[in-house]
């Protein structure tokens, strides 16, 4: 399993406080130290994300005497809740593929409806022509079939079924937007959302069985499942109090002091 606090400092850089400080107190070794004396002019400054150390010179031109207190500090997610940020943008990748289908759809939708008969024209003289060409017959089921049929539908139930199409997109949309951003309401949207297209795709599963169809139902029953255990969604395992329990024991101060507590220890601060 990978560690997600090294992949996301990999791709966001690393998260140090102090460095535009001009001294360092004994309460700040959990935050950052100064180097040996064989390397005057620098520290070690601690990521508060991947507990990884970083060396610094020390400021010529100090913005502060000491580094932050604790409570001016902003920590950085790590642990599960960064792990869970992860997955609930993974998800919101999904939306985005969604998104992206549905909006083309629609526009598809409108361009054929103003301009139905003379698409429905040039279909015909395509499926003609190919008939004209020798061998069997072209059938039109599958895709040809598909097209005939939406060219046999009035252009004003075109326009309804792109409207349709375009506001699921936007629900998408919205879905997408919130989970980016983590919030605890775009996980309960996307939840009923997703549940509520679970019995339409086992219904259209049980009448023809495809690999799109079986990895969609799929991927929506384990978005399913994630979102009301992992999230603990309408108070199941204690609900957002827990969850909010969890975020800081993972993301608070004493869970950089519970993998150093030689630092802590040294320091005297410990609680």
């Amino acid at each position: 399993m990978p560690r997600w606090e090294l992949v996301t400092c990999a791709w966001e850089g690393h998260v140090v406080v102090g460095t535009d400080a001009a001294e360092i107190r004994p309460s700040d070794r959990l935050l950052v130290v100064a180097a040996d004396e064989g390397r005057p002019g620098l520290r070690w400054h601690r990521c508060l994300r991947c507990d990884a150390w970083a060396v610094q010179p020390v400021p010529a031109e100090p913005a502060r005497r000491y580094p932050p207190e604790r409570q001016e500090i902003v920590l950085p997610l790590r642990g599960r809740p960064l792990r869970e940020r992860y997955v609930l943008r993974l998800i919101a990748l999904d939306r985005l593929v969604h998104v992206l289908v549905l909006s083309a759809l629609a526009i598809a939708l409108v361009v054929v409806a103003g301009h139905q008969a003379t698409l429905k024209a040039d279909f015909d003289r395509i499926v003609n022509a190919l008939q004209a060409g020798g061998g069997a017959p072209v059938s039109r089921h599958g895709v040809l079939g598909s097209l005939d049929s939406v060219f046999r539908i009035t252009p004003a139930h075109l326009r309804i079924a792109a409207v349709v199409l375009f506001a699921y997109a936007a629900l998408e949309a919205t879905e997408m937007v919130g989970l980016w951003l983590g919030r605890r309401w775009a996980e309960y949207l996307t939840f009923l959302a997703t549940t509520a297209l679970v019995p339409f795709e086992i219904y259209e599963l049980s009448k023809s069985v495809s690999v799109l169809k079986t990895v969609t139902l799929v991927i929506n029953v384990l978005i399913v499942v994630y979102l009301l255990f992992a999230k603990r969604l309408f108070g199941l395992r204690g609900g957002a109090r827990a969850e909010l329990g969890e975020e800081r024991s993972d993301v608070g101060w004493s869970a950089l002091e519970a993998v150093t507590p030689w630092l802590v220890d040294s320091a005297g601060s410990a609680g």
